[in-house]
């Protein structure tokens, strides 16, 4: 008989038999790991199964290979204002359903467990944009696909960084820029050397920065491409600004 205890965060529970379900979990120690779990529709453990809920886990299987069931409690729920936050709400699914499709099953990663849980915490709290963005740069760095923001790939001042490469994931300087722009990916302000920005429509831009690297990179050889939960975040983000404009506010 195999087995763990754990801690982690649910990635996505699908439906599987008779009111049982497959949950994938980002586990601290174990990684992404799937497992059944019995009886998932009851009142009991529903809420402790949506994406982003953290649990304490014990993983049972006859062989190591093989699927097993998990056993668990809660450990705590969402951060608060988030089930109410449709944007903020959107930012967790993106985040679950990236690390559901992107990483590779039982293979460690601390790091991202540890990242998930603040950005969790950043989502419970007033300025969380820059953190997402950030969070998706950590994560590509974590699957192999660094970005170098932190000089000019043609050699320019290091200080005024304003563009990155589509194709190299390396920053440009404004004035090595200027000539390419067209063809540039612009680096949200608080990416920038001195920081700055972090509102809504600087996390669209950073939005499109990583996009472009997920879709390119990470997603290339996926079948199903970029999960749709981190699509439709994109699109909510880039509607709040647009209604934001509309109104007449400063984008928060």
């Amino acid at each position: 008989m195999e087995s763990f205890t754990d801690h982690g965060i649910v990635l996505s529970a699908r439906a599987h038999g008779e009111g049982g379900a497959i949950v994938a979990l980002l586990t601290q120690e174990n990684g992404r790991h799937a497992g059944y779990v019995h009886g998932a529709h009851s009142s009991r453990k529903r809420g402790m199964l949506e994406p982003g809920s953290a649990v304490k886990v014990e993983w049972r299987a006859r062989v190591s290979d093989s699927l097993g069931t998990y056993t668990m409690e809660a450990d705590r729920g969402l951060p608060p204002g988030v089930l109410e936050d449709p944007l903020k709400l959107s930012a967790l699914m993106s985040a679950c359903a990236l690390c559901d499709s992107a990483l590779p099953e039982r293979e460690g990663h601390a790091g991202l467990y540890y990242g998930l849980q603040a950005l969790m915490t950043a989502l419970g709290e007033e300025h969380w944009e820059p953190v997402y963005v950030m969070w998706e740069i950590a994560l590509l760095k974590e699957l192999g696909f660094g970005l170098d923001l932190t000089r000019c790939a043609g050699g320019g001042d290091p200080r005024d960084l304003t563009h990155v490469s589509p194709k190299s994931g390396r920053a440009i300087s404004a004035g090595m820029a200027e000539p390419y722009l067209a063809r540039l990916l612009p680096l949200p302000q608080f990416l920038m050397p001195g920081g700055g920005g972090g509102d809504r429509a600087d996390m669209v831009t950073g939005l499109k920065l990583t996009a472009h690297f997920l879709e390119h990179w990470v997603f290339a050889h996926h079948t199903k491409g970029v999960p749709e939960a981190r699509i439709r975040f994109q699109e909510r983000a880039e509607k709040s600004v647009i209604s934001n404009k509309s109104l007449g506010v400063e984008a928060l």
